[in-house]
């Protein structure tokens, strides 16, 4: 897995608008079934940890917790983000692909 190349398409995607961030967005997009792939910050909280992963699960949606909130956040411009979620098919695939070597 290159982390680096994982997360320079992380920003390709917010710069595409096909991320959803924060925790209540992406919980609603996991329940929407538009959530594909989502990251959550490996030094979250408990409680946020465990709602994502339980809605996640529940879902059957991919969680990667592999990255730090400074990893995640430095990607896509932000601050403060403990989970992002790519609602795009294509560039989830390409993501998942990368995950996968």
């Amino acid at each position: 897995m290159n982390k680096e190349r994982i997360l320079q398409n992380l920003g390709l995607c917010k710069k595409a608008n096909k991320i959803v961030s924060g925790e209540e967005q992406v919980l609603e997009a996991i329940k929407t079934n538009k959530a594909r792939i989502v990251f959550l910050a490996s030094d979250a909280g408990k409680n946020t940890t465990k709602r994502i992963t339980d809605k996640s699960t529940f879902y059957n949606v991919l969680l990667n917790s592999s990255f730090s909130t400074e990893d995640l956040n430095k990607a896509i411009g932000s601050q403060n983000r403990k989970v992002i979620s790519i609602i795009d098919k294509n560039f989830a695939k390409m993501i998942i692909s990368q995950l996968d070597k």
